[in-house]
């Protein structure tokens, strides 16, 4: 994919349990690009009161006025695939990631080749000091900044 000519998605969920059988996606937050530039967002959250984990419940309480709360767990995940359409997906975690995406149909793959990266348990602070990023709870908002100045340098 020509992630500077391209049309993609970056998406980043946050999942109740890691195995999709167990849990329901609680947030979703993704931006529709065409090579780096933004199309449109999609920032959604199921409404606190169906989250039982009070950790999972703390992780997500930032920047409430960014996202569209919706009252039931299944509509979240029927609302973003309405929005994704047949866009290719890049992720920022295969395992849970693959498993609550798993009925779209879209292309989906890891971020990180496109960074020059790989995947590792701390590579959104390797992240931030690669780029030099001011780091943000915004996953998706960090790696389209990375997108961007690898695009900026290509064309060096």
């Amino acid at each position: 994919m020509n992630l500077q000519k391209d049309k993609y998605i970056i998406v980043e969920i946050i999942p109740t349990h890691s195995d999709s059988k167990k849990g329901f996606i609680a947030q979703i937050s993704a931006l529709k690009l065409e090579g780096i530039k933004l199309i449109d967002r999609f920032d959604y959250r199921v409404d606190e009161k169906l989250i039982v984990n009070p950790d999972l419940k703390n992780l997500i309480s930032y920047d409430k006025k960014s996202f569209t709360y919706i009252n039931n767990q299944y509509f979240i995940i029927e609302k973003f695939k309405k929005w994704v359409k047949d866009f290719p997906l890049l992720i920022i975690e295969e395992s849970y990631t693959l498993d609550y995406l798993k009925d779209l149909k879209n292309k989906k793959e890891l971020i990180y080749p496109y960074l020059n990266m790989e995947y590792s348990l701390d590579i959104f602070e390797k992240i931030i000091k690669k780029y030099q990023l001011e780091p943000s709870n915004h996953l998706v908002d960090l790696l389209y900044e990375a997108l961007i100045y690898e695009g900026n340098n290509k064309n060096n």
